[in-house]
């Protein structure tokens, strides 16, 4: 099982020259592959599309660093998935409970969007994630690319669920829980707001429980 791809993945071409790239801009940047961040006994699985240049591709740590980290992280401190401070680094002390945290395609792609190629080399390491977290039973999923290779990865078509901020489906042994992406284009726009993306979260903590 892999469900963490090495830390000088040479699957995509694009993406291992954008690596590449970055690091010779700024050499003490993680400039790889994000691993996955949480608890590995896990129920709740938050997947999101690809790490941001300036975030998860600088830090080494999912959603860290940038903006979309913020609302993340103090919505999981607030809903009950997260304990400690976070601090916008991945020393912080932050610690994830009952939650953990992946991406669909793993390294940062050029202006945040890989392409279909890119997003199915990289679904092996997406299905044995899912298949290494034995609790799981439910996925949030941040964005409708997220919701599409969740899907496949389950092998179901993107078709299967439908798409939609809070909606829940039934998927093989999991709920899926669409959420509109956490970016800052749609926070700022309101398209998000900080109440809705808790009810995901309130949402799922309901779902696991019962």
């Amino acid at each position: 099982m892999t469900a963490e791809p090495p830390r000088d993945c040479p699957l995509c071409p694009r993406l291992v020259a954008y690596r590449a790239e970055n690091a010779a801009q700024n050499s003490d940047w993680w400039n790889g592959p994000a691993p996955s961040f949480g608890d590995p006994d896990a129920r709740l699985l938050v997947v999101g599309l690809a790490p941001g240049r300036t975030g998860a591709n600088r830090t080494g740590r999912p959603f860290t660093g940038d903006g979309a980290g913020v609302i993340l992280y103090e919505t999981l401190l607030k809903t009950g998935f997260a304990r400690g401070r976070y601090e916008a680094r991945p020393d912080d002390g932050l610690t994830l409970v009952d939650c953990m945290i992946t991406n669909a395609v793993r390294c940062a792609p050029p202006l945040n969007k890989p392409t279909l190629a890119e997003e199915a080399t990289c679904r092996p390491f997406l299905i044995d994630r899912l298949a290494a977290l034995p609790r799981l039973k439910v996925i949030v999923t941040l964005g409708d690319i997220s919701r599409k290779n969740v899907l496949k990865a389950l092998g179901l078509p993107a078709s299967a669920a439908p798409a939609g901020h809070g909606v829940e489906a039934a998927v093989g042994p999991y709920t899926l829980l669409n959420s509109y992406h956490c970016s800052r284009l749609n926070t700022n726009t309101g398209r998000l707001t900080p109440a809705m993306f808790e009810a995901v979260f309130l949402r799922a903590k309901a779902l696991i429980a019962a």
